[in-house]
């Protein structure tokens, strides 16, 4: 029906006049009945969140003239398919039986999979991998069923034309999208379904069908809807020609030049023979193009459009709105940013705010919030594409108790309830590996229904024990360690009942084997609710996790979907990092933090726009998985840089506020950061005119509130421990260090300390030897009743107690199985000598000192005298090292052996000798295992005589005795810089604070 006014009725309202308010304030007067208010008013708003933001602009109006009440119009949403959300019942009645309901989203999930892997077959990827192509298929389906284009689509010629000249992985793609298609359009009339995409389409055309036939005799007017989908453009023009209709749109720029109009592009008009109606020179990227796009899809003219004469509460001076213009003019236009004169390069109002960091940028945010907050009725918005940017801002409002829910939200999988499933999903596809099994039993959410606190002491005190080389999956690990605690602590066999009971579904069952996806969530709901509780499900996130559970196990049941329970944790991830979860309402009444979704239609007094780095604001430019950006150019879709224009209309509404901030971190968690080029475009047109909040105070304070005064010059530590603390025992392996790095010695003898080990950490040189040599003790014990007893057997059995990693097994057990059989055969075919001790442990008092080593074999000689031999899983020390002193344990233990100090041995040291289990250096057949003397046996060789090497001990033991534990010598760290020292109390010395000033004092000198 055409418009007795004369065309459609199509307005702008300026980015400077803020939408919502000037919304408003021209709605009442044009609207309003006397009795009835704004009754008869219905508004098509884009979202549920554009709704609560109109709302909140009614209520301010109100306020403001002076209003008691006020009837507001019906409002109804035409739905964000970006945001989840349907269409509102005035245009999805439940009456509209005739047009078939849409599918679940999840259920097209497990439907698309399943077609997906009847039509590749044997190819098809499998669990995780499967799904994550389902959803990838899906989102192109909706790419271009938004656009009103359908399968079939994909035989037009001038897709066909293109298809040559693709790569063979891009053609191979589409022929999988095209037959997924075909089967798909069959599956979907089989079930009596629609796609949701699909659906929305028909709705909007059965809507704009009966407007247009009988006009409603109350007024519509759609508000800030920019979703330029054809099927909407038509719904909206349909509303511009109600006799009492309109269509308004946010920031249409009214004062472009027709050229600089005719600059961006076809924008969707009709393509001419030799091109397509998004042409590759479109610029996509242009804030106004995708308000082009939806008034040539209207069928509107751009000389039709109007302005909207009323203005907001919030509104900034006319000139924003010029300078905006210019800011974002397209490449050819820009050229007259030269002759630009002042009035259309003003942006008085928004300064500039570059932090050193994501952490610094969010504190300074915080402190711009807290500083408008202390003006009455002054609103403020943080604006940001940048989850985690958000999530830290609202932290740091925390502090002064200001609450600032992120409307955005956050994935489901990084909320409390969602993290725990997770674990619980992860210690069943990783078999209860420490690490997941002790995230998930120390998650806040699980106390197994004990007080917290006793349930965490138990909990600490396993893990413990737990803590060092990777262990074998499963709970037996577990299961051992608390067997040993029980005998001290009986209560952690209790506590450990109530922990494994829940676990033991999770552990008991096959990984590899093909589950029902369902079955397995049943599964995970149990164990996670038994640990959890009814806290899993309680607040926010629990209610969408519960909700996201029954959904996903129920179209995981109908369709059947297996998966084996190793892969189920990242299934699982995948799925849940789609849901998001948005705090209630309840929040400070003057703060926002809004994504950009969010963030339209909305206007603050302050806004500041945060995260304007490149990748962030805008995002990087995506590239559909299944169809070539050829292909999408010939089927009429704009390109992945089409987002990037909007992003940049995002950022052109919100400059319209009457104060903007603009933030951006010089560097971010990967480095340097590129500011986005919106920045660079505004520092282009003003240049040195643009104000900066570098020096300003709030850079300053953030700073400030991060960094503390400069620490004074820390001191290289020399402690000197009275002479009772220094009254220790020393090993034989201990004389290295005190004689290399006093502070180590110092550290871990006298102030008892050791490093904690990690959970499921690489197996270290440490373990490696422990292992090694509880092998051959045994061994070697094992040949006493049986001279023919063999080692492999004896290894087996040692690494099943270990309870040691598969993977570890299968790549240190083969090298180890050779040395080791290298020193049987070597010690089986002894003639001269034999085996006398295995871990003898030996002792001595030198100078009223107790000295004490353990050797790890001592063989006699036919001379009677005796060989002290030591494993090395590694390298042994080498011949230059004992000449130095710093490597005397083989001298300590001869030594002690001299005088006697080793039960039941007696004779003179002979001989000493490092077996290294390492890769052999001669002909050895076993490839593994080779002996080494640290002392100078040719003339050729450096290094102590052997002689000599019994009194260079003596003297470097009497100098050590004679200077730490009998003097007051301080304990000097990194005394002699030549030391080979481990880098374990390299932190607790505070190493890099002084030893490169250390390093410049000595070159000085």
């Amino acid at each position: 029906m055409a418009d007795a006014r004369g065309g459609p009725q199509v307005y702008s309202i300026a980015a400077h006049r803020g939408f919502a308010d000037a919304l408003v304030a021209g709605l009442v007067p044009r609207y309003s009945d006397g009795e009835l208010g704004l009754a008869r008013l219905t508004l098509l708003l884009p979202s549920a969140r554009a709704r609560r933001t109109v709302s909140e602009a009614f209520i301010r109006h109100a306020g403001e003239e002076g209003r008691a009440g006020l009837l507001m119009p019906r409002m109804a949403v035409v739905g964000d398919l970006d945001l989840d959300e349907a269409l509102g019942p005035l245009l999805d009645p439940l009456g509209a039986s005739e047009i078939r309901p849409a599918i679940d989203p999840q259920r097209r999930m497990f439907a698309l999979a399943r077609l997906i892997a009847e039509e590749m077959g044997d190819d098809a990827p499998k669990g995780a991998t499967l799904l994550r192509l389902a959803r990838e298929t899906g989102a192109t389906m909706d790419r271009l069923l938004v656009e009103d284009i359908g399968p079939e689509q994909l035989l037009k010629d001038e897709v066909v034309g293109v298809f040559p000249d693709l790569s063979a992985h891009w053609q191979d793609s589409i022929r999988l999208f095209a037959n997924v298609q075909v089967k798909w359009l069959a599956w979907l009339g089989e079930n009596g379904v629609l796609d949701a995409a699909a659906r929305r389409n028909r709705l909007f055309d059965k809507a704009s069908a009966a407007w247009k036939a009988n006009p409603p005799a109350t007024p519509i007017v759609a508000a800030g809807v920019t979703s330029a989908a054809p099927a909407l453009a038509r719904l909206l023009r349909v509303v511009s020609e109600l006799p009492q209709g309109a269509v308004i749109l946010p920031d249409f720029d009214l004062t472009m030049d027709d050229a600089v109009w005719e600059e961006l592009g076809r924008a969707g008009a009709a393509p001419t023979p030799q091109d397509t109606a998004f042409a590759r020179d479109d610029a996509v990227t242009h804030p106004q193009y995708h308000l082009k796009l939806l008034l040539n899809r209207m069928g509107v003219a751009r000389g039709e459009v109007q302005p909207w004469h009323r203005k907001g509460m919030t509104a900034a001076p006319p000139e924003r709105s010029h300078a905006i213009s210019a800011l974002f003019l397209p490449p050819e236009a820009s050229k007259v940013w030269v002759d630009l004169p002042p009035e259309k390069r003003r942006l008085s109002g928004v300064r500039i705010m570059e932090a050193a960091n994501p952490e610094e940028e969010a504190q300074a945010i915080a402190l711009l919030v807290r500083e408008a907050l202390a003006e009455p009725e002054r609103r403020v918005a943080v604006v940001t594409p940048d989850r985690p940017l958000a999530r830290r801002v609202v932290h740091h409002l925390e502090r002064w108790n200001i609450v600032a829910d992120d409307s955005a939200g956050r994935p489901l999988s990084q909320t409390a309830a969602g993290r725990a499933f997770l674990l619980a999903a992860e210690v069943m596809a990783e078999g209860a590996r420490a690490v997941p099994l002790m995230a998930l039993l120390g998650h806040p959410l699980v106390d197994g229904g004990m007080e917290r606190g006793v349930w965490l002491r138990r909990l600490r005190r396993l893990e413990r024990e737990l803590r060092g080389p990777r262990l074998a999956p499963g709970l037996e690990p577990a299961r051992g360690e608390i067997g040993k605690l029980a005998k001290k602590r009986p209560e952690m066999a209790e506590w450990w009942g109530i922990a494994e009971a829940q676990l033991l579904p999770l552990v008991e069952i096959d990984r590899d084997s093909p589950a029902e996806l369902a079955e397995l969530i049943d599964t995970l709901a149990a164990s996670a609710e038994a640990l959890c509780g009814e806290k899993l499900w309680a607040q926010e996130d629990g209610r969408t996790l519960a909700g996201f559970v029954e959904e996903f196990r129920l179209h995981a049941r109908e369709a059947g979907f297996t998966v084996a329970p190793r892969d189920v944790a990242q299934v699982l991830a995948d799925a849940m990092e789609e849901r998001a979860v948005r705090p209630p309402y309840g929040g400070h009444a003057r703060v926002q933090v809004l994504g950009l979704l969010e963030a339209r239609m909305n206007r603050a007094d302050l806004v500041i726009c945060a995260g304007l780095n490149e990748g962030v604001w805008p995002a990087r430019g995506s590239v559909d998985a299944l169809l070539a950006p050829p292909v999408l150019r010939a089927l009429g879709v704009p390109g992945g840089d089409f987002r990037i224009g909007l992003s940049a209309h995002d950022l052109a509404g919100a400059l319209g506020a009457p104060e903007v901030v603009l933030s951006r971190s010089a560097r971010d968690e990967g480095g340097p950061a590129i500011p986005s080029r919106f920045l660079l475009r505004m520092q282009a047109l003003l240049g040195e005119l643009l104000p900066r909040y570098e020096d300003h105070q709030t850079i300053a304070l953030a700073r400030a509130m991060t960094r503390s005064e400069a620490a004074p010059e820390y001191p290289r530590p020399m402690p000197k421990p009275s002479a009772k603390q220094r009254d220790v025992d020393i090993s034989a392996t201990a004389l290295d260090r005190l004689l290399g790095d006093p502070y180590q010695f110092f550290a871990q003898k006298i102030m008892g300390l050791s490093d904690l080990d990690a959970l499921d950490a690489d197996p270290n040189p440490l373990w490696q030897g422990n292992v090694a040599h509880e092998i051959l003790e045994r061994w070697h014990k094992a040949r006493k009743d049986d001279p023919s007893a063999r080692i492999a057997p004896i290894m087996e059995q040692v690494l099943d107690e270990e309870n040691a990693d598969p993977l570890i097994r299968g790549l240190w057990q083969p090298r180890l199985q050779k040395a080791l059989e290298w020193i049987e055969e070597t010690v089986s075919g002894y003639g001269d000598r034999e085996v006398v001790a295995v871990e003898a442990k030996g002792s001595m008092h030198f100078d009223d000192v107790f000295v004490h080593g353990r050797a790890d074999r001592i063989d006699r000689f036919a001379d009677d005298t005796l060989g002290i031999i030591d494993y090395k899983t590694g390298k042994p020390p080498s011949k230059a090292m004992v000449e130095q002193g710093f490597a005397l344990q083989l001298g300590i233990l001869g030594l002690i052996a001299e005088q006697g100090g080793f039960e039941g041995l007696a004779g003179e040291p002979g001989a000493y000798e490092y077996w290294s289990l390492g890769r052999a250096k001669d002909d050895n057949p076993h490839g593994f295992g080779y002996v080494a003397v640290p002392l100078k046996l040719t003339d050729r060789q450096q290094g102590l005589l052997p002689e000599d090497f019994l009194p260079t001990t003596r003297e470097k033991l009497g100098e050590a005795i004679g200077k730490y534990i009998k003097g007051d010598a301080p304990f000097t760290a990194r005394e002699n810089p030549n030391y080979p020292a481990y880098d374990t109390y390299d932190q607790l010395m505070r190493l890099e604070e002084w030893l490169p000033r250390q390093a410049d004092e000595g070159d000085a000198a």
